[in-house]
């Protein structure tokens, strides 16, 4: 089932998402609907809080940019309450959008790589090592976990540039072309 995704606006994309229980109820159905949601919206990744669920669960693929970061080919994960252990001291400067801020886009600098600790749907423990774009999009994706986004990471000026934008967001007036839930809707 396609979810709404949630605007910019929305309490939820600023509160500070909870651990999810190994009971959760229907856990593998909400990861399907969030794969769903996230392909028919041509995301690359998705977190809970974008589906109006303040838990610390996100879904990514990044096969729709592997012909330009081809670390991404095959890299589609589940993850369940991630936790970041390591970033490097090297950033990089890149280009980003969200599902959740439709028609933005502001270079964000991240770490070029991360180890994270996660869980999978099977409730499986991993740790691993992400680096390059792979990287950018699993700490793009644990910021909805914290209350964060992307725009929160961009200059005073930058943010003032897109206040119009951010503005057309809350009050509902903003096109998307996926199902999308906006403040007051």
């Amino acid at each position: 089932m396609i979810l709404p995704v949630y605007l910019y606006g929305q309490p939820v994309l600023r509160q500070e998402a909870k651990e999810v229980p190994e009971d959760y109820p229907e856990l593998r159905q909400l990861v399907a609907n969030m794969f769903e949601t996230m392909y028919n919206a041509d995301g690359v990744g998705l977190a809970a809080p974008q589906v109006g669920l303040s838990i610390r669960l996100l879904v990514i693929d990044g096969d729709p940019v592997k012909d330009d970061y081809p670390e991404c080919k095959g890299f589609k994960r589940v993850m369940i309450n991630p936790e970041f252990l390591e970033r490097s001291e090297e950033e990089v400067a890149l280009e980003e959008g969200c599902l959740s801020l439709p028609g933005i886009h502001e270079k964000v600098s991240r770490a070029k790589s991360v180890r994270v600790r996660y869980r999978d749907e099977n409730w499986e423990e991993h740790e691993e090592f992400i680096d390059g774009y792979a990287a950018r999009i699993v700490q793009h994706e644990c910021e909805h976990l914290t209350g964060h986004v992307f725009i929160d990471d961009i200059s005073a000026i930058r943010r003032q540039l897109n206040k119009g934008k951010l503005n057309s967001i809350i009050k509902g007036t903003v096109r998307c072309s996926y199902r999308a839930k906006a403040v007051g809707k």
